[in-house]
Parts: structure tokens; sequence; C-alpha cells
């Protein structure tokens, strides 16, 4: 009974997928008209970060409402030296540093809208539940 019960589950999950291109995010977002979420993290040194994409990004709350109305980016910038992404990556993230997070803060979280315009931002880890996080996201794409 417990595995039909995960089996099911896992069968009605809609994956998330964080895309590395803001380009290309935009070009999806103009044709479905969703708002874009960009997660600026340091993956493998930000405590906060990793506290950020475990307890909401990665929390079934965040999951199922992003997939249904958000598309993702994230910007990473990993420190070791395992970890390190392709240059062409490092480029992009750079690039989308440049213009939402020129301060280089971490964790920094923005939410645009399809034209890039800022709808709302957060600084830090947000110290809200992932249903808090979600319903201010979710006032924002009324």
């Amino acid at each position: 009974m417990k595995l039909l019960f995960i089996t099911l589950i896992t069968l009605f999950t809609v994956p998330v997928s964080w895309m590395g291109d803001f380009t290309e995010a935009q070009k999806q977002a103009k044709a479905t008209h969703k708002q874009i979420l960009i997660n600026f993290s340091g993956s493998d040194w930000c405590g906060p970060c990793i506290r950020l994409r475990k307890e909401i990004l990665e929390s079934e709350t965040f999951e199922q409402y992003a997939a249904a109305n958000l598309l993702l980016v994230r910007a990473d910038f990993p420190r070791q030296k395992k970890n390190q992404l392709p240059k062409e990556q490092v480029k992009l993230n750079e690039s989308l540093a440049e213009v939402y997070n020129k301060n280089g803060k971490f964790p920094f979280t923005v939410l645009v809208d399809e034209n890039g315009k800022v709808l709302k931002s957060w600084e830090g880890f947000p110290d809200v539940s992932p249903q808090a996080f979600v319903s201010e996201i979710d006032k924002l794409n009324k």
C-alpha cells in the first residue's frame, strides 16, 4: 500500500526545471505570459542559499505552484573547483547579475514579468513558510 501511494505521488508530481539562460526564459515567458523567478545562489558556500533551496524552492508547495505559474532561472556562483560551471554558463550568470544583482547579494531572488521588469525582490533568506512565499508571488501574478 505504501509503495502504491509513493508511486501515485511520483506519477502526479510535475517536475520543476531551473533554466540557466534568462534570454530563453524570457522568450518562453512572452509566449506563455508567465513571470520569471530568478535565484542568485552560491550553491556550495552560501548557507542561506542552501537553506532557501532546501526549505522553500524544493518544497512541494513551491514546486507545484512554480510548475503551473512560473519560469525559473538559477544564476549560481559556486566557489569550489569541483562545482565550477562551464564558461558559457558563467558568462550568462554574470550578465544576468549585471542587470538584476549589481551588488552581488546572496541569496537574492527576483520576480520579473515577461518584459524583465522587476516586480519584487527578496534579499537573503525570506524567513517565511513556503506557502507564505508562494502567496507573495501569487498576489503579484494577478
